[in-house]
């Protein structure tokens, strides 16, 4: 859904777009909220749901991304990017600890009705600003916009990078379906253990945000990717070398951070170097990449541990990563030489 959410968010007014899809999501648990308030212990109509609720966020989304831009003068999308991936990974340690305390006070069906309720604050704040219509008017949504969004991608290597060092990463140095494994056999542990290694990316890049007001002053948005990038394969090497515990959960922080500040770049990069009528597509274009890049690295690195061992898992797709940043810096060198200055040359103004 994500190329067709980018399409749809290319047609219409966004706010409105947003609108739907937000109240639509709050519907959506709302019927959680039923489903276990009733006992119905429905498995088939759970799968069903979170498929819904994936549908619609690839549809949100896309639409979503393209507020920052026309909301803030361009210089300033940099700290927008790293406030958001704050956001980010504060929910993603945060929010299965904050639902584990409310399941256990007051239930799971109270649990869920807080959820929908915490929609209200979304839809206000999304139903105060001004109409936000593409510029020129839109495009028809369906697979001519999709491929002409694509083309438009193809043809601008510096934009393609942004996704190219991201799958570069995600698929050769993400080790993430190794936790349990490596939790057991190496740092003879038990279940706190896997949480734990699974929360120190998270807790890194929340780390990395939070002190992260340095970010909007770099010049060379594309050299501190590239930077970044081969700083995480480095620290999933060291993670892979590593038995003791303390130093894995520091490498994997470390990795976290690098990751935060890479994300933040390529999305000012992503945001500022494309036109507001293209905003959608290739945000859906972001989505796919981010929703599937990881599930890829989950098979990468649950085939290499089967065939030779969890460690060599670990330490070749790092070093993978790290080869693969490489050349492809070598490839692209308009990449490095992206001047975040020169870009923000002419920023776009506040709307509303």
């Amino acid at each position: 859904m994500g190329l067709l959410g980018g399409a749809i968010a290319d047609a219409v007014d966004r706010r409105r777009l947003v609108l739907g899809t937000s109240t639509l999501l709050a519907l959506l648990s709302v019927v959680l909220f039923g489903q276990a308030a009733l006992h119905l212990d429905a498995v088939w109509l759970l799968y069903a749901v979170v498929a819904a609720q994936a549908a619609v966020f690839a549809v949100d989304s896309p639409a979503r991304r393209t507020f920052p831009p026309r909301l803030l003068p361009a210089g300033q999308l940099p700290a927008a990017n790293a406030l958001n991936q704050l956001g980010v990974n504060l929910s993603t340690f945060g929010g299965p600890l904050l639902a584990g305390v409310l399941i256990a006070g007051i239930g799971l069906p109270a649990a869920y009705g807080l959820d929908a309720l915490s929609f209200a604050a979304a839809l206000y704040a999304v139903a105060r600003l001004a109409p936000m219509r593409p510029d020129g008017g839109g495009a028809v949504a369906g697979l001519a916009a999709i491929s002409q969004g694509l083309r438009f991608l193809a043809g601008r290597p510096v934009l393609l990078m942004t996704f190219l060092v991201d799958i570069n990463a995600m698929i050769f140095g993400m080790p993430r379906a190794l936790f349990p494994a490596l939790a057991e056999g190496r740092f003879h542990g038990g279940p706190a253990t896997v949480g734990l290694l699974y929360s120190a990316i998270s807790l890194g890049g929340f780390l990395a945000a939070v002190l992260g007001g340095w970010i909007g002053r770099v010049r060379w948005q594309g050299r501190a990717t590239l930077v970044a990038i081969t700083l995480w394969g480095a620290a999933i090497v060291a993670f892979g070398l590593t038995d003791r515990l303390p130093v894995a959960v520091a490498m994997l922080a470390v990795a976290g951070a690098a990751d935060m500040v890479s994300a933040v770049y390529r999305s000012t990069i992503l945001r500022v170097a494309t036109p507001d009528s293209m905003r959608g597509r290739l945000a859906g274009v972001f989505i796919v990449v981010v929703a599937g890049g990881p599930r890829l690295g989950d098979l990468e690195a649950g085939a290499v541990a089967a065939a030779v061992s969890p460690a060599f898992s670990v330490v070749s797709g790092g070093l993978a990563c790290i080869v693969g940043v490489l050349l492809l810096a070598a490839l692209v060198p308009s990449f490095r030489r992206y001047d975040a200055v020169a870009a923000t040359a002419g920023p776009v103004g506040p709307v509303g």
